[in-house]
């Protein structure tokens, strides 16, 4: 728990969460026993919003954490979930002194991962700014596919019980799928580092 600034009583302290859609809608939700005005925003006590992830699960640390929260006509509508309102939103989480709201501390922020209706109540996945740390960026140069068997970047609906071992001729011969093939069976291994001219011999290049 992130210590608090001099000042606050954590008597008269609550939750608010303020979320800020793809849309620009700011809405805001808190567990305090009447609505709240923190930053402008109205922060709804009976929103039904339930986040079950603390600090260290969206804010700083690498993992995810969870929202829950109902659907409703004034609140997070099902409309909304599936126009992909909330996707990539961002959430901060804080805690505010209900008596004077001015007087607040932000804890985590965290942006929605992926968001589904569960009935009539809703799950939003929350991804802290350290997730950003274990996403891949960019692609390795190699002769094997770095695309997995049936996903959007291979392609093909694969026969139940298939696998595929990443190399090229498997890919064209199993599969007669080389045109999605996502590796570079053409870039020289590391044995052409070893190769040297050997007299007698076409030293073009060909060598590899």
């Amino acid at each position: 728990m992130r210590a608090l600034p001099e000042g606050l009583d954590e008597a008269r302290l609550c939750d608010v969460w303020i979320l800020v859609r793809a849309d620009g809608a700011r809405l805001g939700f808190t567990d305090h026993d009447r609505d709240l005005v923190v930053d402008g925003v109205t922060c709804r006590a009976d929103g039904g919003w339930s986040p079950g992830a603390g600090e260290s699960a969206v804010g700083y640390a690498p993992g995810q954490g969870a929202a829950l929260g109902v659907l409703d006509d004034a609140g997070i509508t099902r409309a909304d979930i599936e126009a992909g309102l909330y996707d990539g939103a961002r959430v901060a989480g804080l805690k505010v002194d209900w008596s004077a709201p001015t007087r607040l501390v932000r804890l985590w922020t965290a942006t929605i991962a992926a968001v589904r209706r569960e009935g009539e109540a809703f799950k939003a996945t929350l991804a802290g700014p350290a997730a950003d740390l274990e996403r891949v960026a960019g692609r390795t140069f190699t002769r094997l596919c770095d695309a997995r068997l049936g996903d959007a970047r291979c392609g093909i609906t694969p026969p139940a019980g298939a696998r595929c071992d990443k190399r090229w001729t498997t890919c064209v011969e199993a599969f007669g799928n080389g045109d999605n093939f996502r590796g570079f069976p053409m870039a020289p291994g590391e044995d052409f580092l070893t190769l040297y001219p050997v007299e007698g011999e076409r030293n073009d290049g060909g060598r590899r």
